[in-house]
């Protein structure tokens, strides 16, 4: 059964798609079949994987319209085994679009029904923002990673989304699930960041990740190349992070799977 997990952060700058990019290409590198949908306008999912925007026609915006077929806009990326639904610039209007179409809220997940079987995990890497977009992305999937910069207003926000997770659980989506919260941009030789992460585990309990992501170079380096932090530095720390949070995310999908999330 196909997991499909949101990327969700209405704050900017948490490392959500740096995340989405890492966990996807960790997953693939564990022989499971993933393709990462970039809902992000900024297209940065396909940047960081070595696309360049203007080289291809696909997008998810054509696929959200219901003018595309998704099969035709997914794209292979260098890494065996992760396909990419790519973003688009027009993907900024879409709030405007849907206006007054049937059923807006289920447009990603109508599409996503028609190709899931072919997939193990589909992970959907949202803008951020709690609009439009995030909705479908959350009406379709299954759980939400919740990427939480370590720095002081880490927590601040948090509650607004927590708030939209449950109104699509009751609106649209009654299996939506919080996976896990993932503590990014880790330094753990300052006192501020051991403060975040107590205050968070205390929040959020075993809900958080027991992996955390260091703050790393060469995480930071591999969009820059189009490569995830796995591919451009295979024993960097940060790769190895993502290699744990990805072992983490299939034993709790696992769980989910047999009901005992």
């Amino acid at each position: 059964m196909v997991q499909i997990i949101a990327f969700a952060n209405q704050k900017g700058g948490v490392g959500k798609t740096t995340t989405a990019i890492n966990i996807g290409s960790s997953l693939a590198a564990i022989k499971r079949r993933v393709l990462l949908i970039d809902l992000d306008p900024q297209g940065n999912a396909g940047t960081g994987l070595g696309f360049v925007r203007a080289d291809h026609r696909q997008s998810a915006y054509g696929v959200i319209m219901g003018t595309a077929n998704i099969a035709d806009n997914i794209l292979s990326t260098a890494v065996p085994g992760l396909h990419l639904l790519p973003s688009s610039q027009a993907l900024a209007g879409l709030e405007i679009d849907l206006l007054g179409m049937e059923n807006p809220e289920f447009r990603l997940r109508d599409a996503i029904n028609t190709i899931a079987e072919h997939y193990d995990y589909i992970l959907i890497d949202c803008p951020p923002a709690l609009g439009y977009l995030t909705v479908n992305a959350l009406t379709a999937a299954n759980a939400v990673i919740i990427p939480l910069q370590c720095e002081f207003y880490a927590l601040e926000g948090l509650t607004q989304l927590t708030d939209t997770i449950a109104a699509v659980r009751q609106k649209w989506n009654p299996n939506l699930e919080i996976l896990g919260v993932l503590l990014t941009m880790y330094s753990k030789q300052y006192g501020l960041t051991r403060a975040v992460e107590d205050d968070v585990r205390k929040a959020f309990g075993d809900t958080v990740f027991k992996t955390v992501v260091p703050r790393n170079v060469r995480v930071s380096e591999a969009p820059s190349h189009g490569k995830p932090a796995l591919f451009y530095d295979f024993k960097s720390p940060g790769a190895q992070a993502y290699l744990c949070v990805a072992t983490e995310v299939i034993q709790r999908t696992e769980g989910i799977e047999n009901g005992n999330k």
